[in-house]
C-alpha cells in the first residue's frame, strides 16, 4: 500500500452538531480516511491528543470550550504545534475571534457555504503530498488531477 493513500491519514473532527460531524466522518471514511468525532471542546482536545491526527477540522463554537481556546491550548504543547487546523464554522471569519491565523491555521471556511464534495476535495488538497499531482476517482477507478 502507498504510503500517500487516506487510509494512512488520520482526521479529528471536533463539531458539536452531531448530525454534521457524523456525515462529516462518513464521507470522509468513504474516501478511505481514518476518522475520529469529538462533539465539544473539551472532549475534542483529548481526542487530538490521543490520536495526534494529520489534520483536525475544527468548529469554533463549541461547547465547555470553544475552538479557538482548542486551538491556543493545542498550539502550546509539544505534541499539537505542527498539527495542520482546518476551521469549518458557521462565523464568517471576520466575526470570529480575533488572531486565528496567527495560530497557523491552513484556512477557514463557512460551513452553510460548502456544497456535496467540498469537504472531500478540501481534505484532499491539504493531505496531498506537495508533487502529487493526480489521485484516483473512486467512480471509475481512474487517475485524475488534481
Amino acid at each position: 500500500m502507498d504510503a500517500n493513500t487516506p487510509a494512512n491519514y488520520k482526521i479529528v473532527i471536533v463539531e458539536d452538531n452531531v448530525a454534521l460531524a457524523d456525515v462529516y466522518k462518513i464521507r470522509l471514511e468513504l474516501i478511505g480516511y481514518t476518522v475520529f468525532n469529538g462533539y465539544d471542546g473539551e472532549e475534542g482536545l483529548t481526542v487530538i491528543e490521543r490520536e495526534k491526527p494529520d489534520l483536525v477540522l475544527l468548529d469554533m463554537m463549541l461547547p465547555k470550550l470553544a475552538g479557538d481556546e482548542v486551538l491556543k491550548r493545542l498550539r502550546s504543547t509539544d505534541w499539537g504545534k505542527n498539527i495542520r487546523v482546518y476551521i469549518l464554522s458557521n462565523l464568517n471569519e471576520q466575526d470570529a475571534p480575533a488572531g486565528l491565523r496567527q495560530y497557523n491555521i491552513e484556512g477557514y471556511t463557512v460551513k452553510m457555504n460548502m456544497h456535496d464534495d467540498d469537504l472531500d476535495k478540501l481534505v484532499d488538497k491539504i493531505l496531498t503530498p506537495v508533487g502529487q499531482h493526480e489521485s484516483i476517482d473512486l467512480d471509475s477507478g481512474q487517475p485524475e488531477q488534481l
